[in-house]
């Protein structure tokens, strides 16, 4: 039978990503004692208070049909919130409510760019950014984030990427999987290639609460002269603890939601009202999880760092934010891939190959910080002992 050319732009950009991450699931259902540091699952469950809330909501009878655009309640405490946050008033015309960052994501793209348009995207990257790009038909453009920089793209690499038909540049801050945070003046440099290059900025911001070390967060939403063309996509999945709740949005001019409600309404037609409810809250409350995340994963990346120091094979970059480490495994002798599988058949520990998040990164590997200390260190000494253990050739 006949199929339309997106299921053909989208071959291997989907689970095929995930092997590793598959293979150690198999190999736990066999009995293998496998310690996870794959995904960015936060390491505790949706505070009880936020449940309670849903289920609330769901025995008053919020189960029906909801508002397209996202219900008035939630589409209110967001706008209020980035309101604060810019300093400049943001309404409720300018929100649309989505199951999830990626689905914010993904329609967000499909209103910035279609076939024969380009987007650039910096490399490394989230792992489905390349499908979200290419689902619309336009080409994706990387743009290298640079190790020395600490992976924070320059405005100059993106301007020297730029072609005549590059739409939209594609921003991640804190970004996964490297943990990098753009400062106010990288926002600003890549503002004004933006500006002159007449670019759409989507910027994906959903590890916002989770920057270490007192670092500064900075958002392109918050100046002035890129309003018009900057739209914010996040969700409580992380700040929250909530991922299984797929409770996300989107911040953008108002004609841009108008104009992508129709698109959005094609699809999803809102999310579950009692859901939205919950988020609601917890727009409005903040999050009581978020300070411990931060600080746990910060230790952790810290420990991973200290106690690798002393193995010349595995060189650790720091992240400044976020769920994961990125390790430099080329020492091994190994590609990140080879390596990813090795350590999990050999040493027990399944970690994301680097070449998942772009070629940038094919030398690499991606460690979650979310297993609990005591798993998540003994995937330290597992990764040494592989690591000693590996033939002297390979080094």
């Amino acid at each position: 039978m006949r199929r339309t050319s997106i299921m053909d732009r989208l071959h291997g950009l989907g689970g095929a990503k995930w092997e590793v991450h598959a293979a150690a699931k198999a190999l736990q259902t066999q009995g293998r004692d496998v310690i996870e540091l794959t995904i960015g699952e936060p390491d505790v469950p949706t505070p009880d208070a936020l449940v309670e809330i849903a289920v609330a909501a769901m025995r008053a009878g919020r189960t029906g049909y909801s508002d397209g655009q996202g219900e008035a309640g939630l589409r209110a405490a967001l706008a209020e919130r980035y309101a604060r946050r810019t300093g400049r008033p943001i309404g409720p015309d300018q929100v649309m409510c989505f199951p999830g960052t990626q689905s914010a994501l993904f329609a967000a793209m499909a209103g910035m760019a279609e076939n024969g348009d380009a987007v650039l995207v910096g490399d490394p990257m989230y792992a489905t950014y390349e499908g979200v790009v290419r689902a619309t038909g336009a080409t994706m453009i990387p743009v290298p984030l640079r190790a020395e920089r600490g992976f924070r793209m320059d405005a100059a690499d993106l301007d020297a990427a730029a072609t005549p038909d590059a739409r939209a540049v594609l921003l991640t801050t804190p970004h996964n999987p490297t943990g990098a945070v753009l400062a106010a003046d990288d926002v600003a440099a890549i503002g004004t290639v933006a500006r002159e290059r007449d670019l759409w900025i989507l910027s994906d911001e959903v590890y916002e609460d989770l920057i270490f070390d007192g670092g500064a967060f900075s958002s392109p939403l918050a100046r002035a002269d890129l309003a018009d063309r900057t739209v914010v996509v996040s969700s409580i999945s992380k700040s929250h603890a909530a991922p299984g709740f797929r409770s996300g949005w989107c911040i953008a001019p108002a004609p841009f939601v108008e104009a992508l409600l129709p698109v959005v309404e094609a699809m999803l037609f809102g999310n579950q009202p009692f859901i939205a409810d919950m988020t609601e809250v917890a727009i409005r409350d903040g999050s009581k999880v978020a300070v411990d995340m931060r600080d746990r994963f910060a230790a952790r990346a810290a420990r991973l760092a200290q106690r690798l120091a002393g193995e010349p094979r595995l060189r650790v970059h720091r992240p400044d934010a976020g769920m994961f480490v990125l390790i430099d495994v080329r020492g091994t002798g190994m590609d990140g891939t080879a390596y990813a599988h090795d350590l999990l058949h050999r040493g027990g520990v399944a970690v994301m190959p680097g070449a998942s998040f772009g070629t940038a990164l094919d030398g690499w590997v991606r460690v979650a910080l979310t297993a609990g200390d005591d798993s998540f260190d003994a995937g330290i000494d597992r990764m040494l002992h592989h690591a000693r253990d590996m033939p002297v050739a390979a080094a």
